[in-house]
């Protein structure tokens, strides 16, 4: 029997497409229940509503290359930063998501520009608040090198203003955030440090006693910064890199936009650090080699990992481990990433269930954990041995 090959060609070229475009609207679910869900109204209906969406799910699949392109957070962000329709809110109804797609679908070669030249990476300057108590404790001066760097804005960890305060109980806190007023504030205060002028003020809950965290007298020292990514950003200098940054903030996550614009501010007069742009694992020995002989060679990454495949986050562990034990004088490592991306460095022992301990991240020292923090630098929970590991003592 004949078999007519051109139209077997066509139909596996359908059937890859209604594949792409389930996985995309599989995509665009998980999103919106494992990660929007909870934390921005506005992204948990859109990206619901767009995996609902067949014929956008197949735009999607069919002008994005799988992977990185296709992340939910670079559609949605690219839709805010080109001013789309409700680029604040999100669509609230049927009707408005109409609105929001036929923008969208109208104005797709924009979109789809902005999707393919920028980055999903946003720079959390709260994560320096858990970075610092060891930054300050490790041999000074420091050479800081960042890796899965967006803006740079953690290498100024000396710019901004701290405020420790009393964790209750670890089931009180969760990363809520919750306000205080003035006086109470001032009773809970443990202890203050860095730049007491500067526009960025972060506030972290802790467990921590005031001797193991920093103060106005014991900040790090910092004679070196650079970092690695794949799109490095300058906000403090170029507008439209701050307007990227500022499109990546979630709607209705007005802290975490107050804490950008005030980090841009309080490093807008400092010095550029150097950043490179590219591979981190190509990039990191040469860049590595860069520091100052004399300093203390720190190499950190806050919630960049993730995107690797295991196999090069294994690759980069061993990168890591052999350029630290090549360094003369040697060096150190912290991590900082959700337990599920460093499988190999002890996962801590949770002392008690809470429905954020899903998103806290675990703050590491040379492979050996330290705390669990929020996933915005807003509480650090202090583990069993920390000042161990803190002082290098087995």
């Amino acid at each position: 029997m004949a078999v007519n090959l051109g139209n077997t060609g066509n139909t596996r070229h359908v059937e890859r497409a209604a594949v792409g475009a389930w996985e995309v609207a599989e995509r665009y679910r998980e999103f919106s229940w494992c990660q929007a869900r909870g934390r921005s109204a506005a992204h948990a209906e859109l990206s619901a509503r767009i995996s609902q969406d067949p014929e956008l799910c197949d735009l999607l699949s069919g002008s994005l290359p799988a992977g990185g392109a296709q992340q939910p957070e670079l559609l949605l962000a690219a839709v805010r930063y080109l001013d789309g329709p409700h680029a604040e809110l999100g669509p609230r109804n049927e009707t408005a998501y109409g609105r929001w797609r036929e923008w969208t679908v109208r104005h797709w070669n924009e979109v789809r520009a902005v999707i393919m030249q920028r980055s999903p990476r946003a720079d959390e300057p709260g994560h320096c608040a858990t970075l610092l108590p060891l930054l300050a404790r490790l041999p000074q001066p420091l050479a800081l090198l960042e890796v899965g760097t967006s803006a740079g804005l953690c290498l100024h960890p000396d710019r901004f203003r701290y405020r420790y305060r009393h964790l209750r109980r670890y089931e009180d806190d969760g990363g809520s955030g919750a306000r205080l007023t003035e006086a109470e504030a001032a009773a809970e205060t443990k202890a203050e440090a860095g730049a007491p002028e500067s526009p960025l003020v972060l506030e972290c809950r802790t467990g921590w006693t005031a001797d193991e965290l920093p103060g106005r007298d014991r900040m790090p020292r910092i004679v070196w910064r650079a970092g690695i990514g794949l799109d490095p950003l300058d906000p403090a200098a170029e507008p439209d890199d701050l307007r990227w940054l500022q499109a990546l903030v979630w709607p209705g996550d007005e802290q975490r936009a107050a804490r950008l614009s005030a980090a841009v501010e309080a490093v807008r007069a400092a010095p550029r650090p150097r950043l490179v742009r590219g591979d981190l694992l190509h990039e990191l020995p040469a860049l590595a080699a860069e520091a100052p002989p004399g300093a203390t060679l720190v190499i950190f990454h806050s919630a960049a990992l993730a995107d690797l495949a295991p196999a090069r986050r294994e690759e980069f562990t061993h990168l890591v481990r052999s350029l630290l034990r090549g360094r003369p004088g040697g060096g150190h490592w912290i991590s900082h990433e959700h337990p599920s991306v460093l499988p190999w460095i002890p996962a801590p022992a949770h002392r008690s269930p809470h429905p954020d301990d899903a998103r806290l991240l675990t703050l590491a020292l040379d492979e050996r954990p330290v705390a669990l923090t929020g996933p915005h630098g807003e509480s650090l929970h202090r583990l069993p041995g920390a000042e161990d590991v803190a002082q290098g003592r087995a």
